[in-house]
C-alpha cells in the first residue's frame, strides 16, 4: 500500500474491515457498483457483531436475530478496481427493546477521502416466525455495552 493520510473518522474507535476493490466489483461505468457497497456493509456488520459476541450460535440459541429495516447510503466518491479501502462501523443506537442503529464510513487511506457514509436500522425478529420480537437479554447486554454516542441513532 502506498503512503496513507491520517483517517478522519466520523466517530472514535471504529470497528474496521480492510477492502480491496476487485475487478468483478466494477460495473459498466468502471467503478464499484452500488450493490457491492451494500455487500461490504453486510460483511462488516456480521464481522462486528461476531467480534462483540452476537454470533450466529447465539442467534440460534435465543431464536432471535437483528434484521435490517432500512439502509441509507450517501455515495460521495467512486471506488475503483484496485483501490484499498477501510470501512469503519459503530453501533450508534439501541432502544433497549426492539431496534438498533449502525453507522458506517468508507475511507480510501491513500488520499484520506471518505467515499461512502451510511446508516442502517435493525429490528429484532423471531427466527421461526420472522415477526418482530423483543430483544433477548443477551443481545441487550452486548448492544448496550457497544453503543457509542454522537452518531446517527434511532
Amino acid at each position: 500500500m502506498t503512503e496513507s493520510k491520517p483517517i478522519q473518522w466520523d466517530l472514535p474507535d471504529p470497528f474496521t474491515l480492510e477492502i480491496v476493490v476487485a475487478e468483478d466489483d466494477a460495473d459498466e461505468l468502471g467503478h464499484a457498483n452500488n450493490v457491492v457497497y451494500v455487500r461490504w456493509l453486510e460483511d462488516i456488520s456480521w464481522a462486528h457483531v461476531n467480534r462483540l459476541g452476537m454470533t450466529w450460535d447465539l442467534n440460534e440459541a435465543t431464536g432471535k436475530a437483528m434484521a435490517i429495516t432500512r439502509t441509507e447510503i450517501d455515495y460521495l466518491v467512486a471506488a475503483n478496481p484496485g483501490d484499498r479501502l477501510i470501512m469503519g462501523t459503530w453501533l450508534t443506537g439501541f432502544d433497549g427493546r426492539f431496534r438498533s442503529a449502525r453507522q458506517f464510513q468508507l475511507v480510501r487511506p491513500e488520499d484520506g477521502k471518505t467515499l461512502v457514509r451510511a446508516v442502517s436500522t435493525h429490528a429484532c425478529v423471531d427466527l421461526k416466525t420472522q415477526r418482530p420480537s423483543r430483544v433477548p437479554k443477551e443481545f441487550a447486554e452486548i448492544m448496550q455495552a457497544a453503543c457509542v454516542s454522537g452518531g446517527k441513532g434511532l
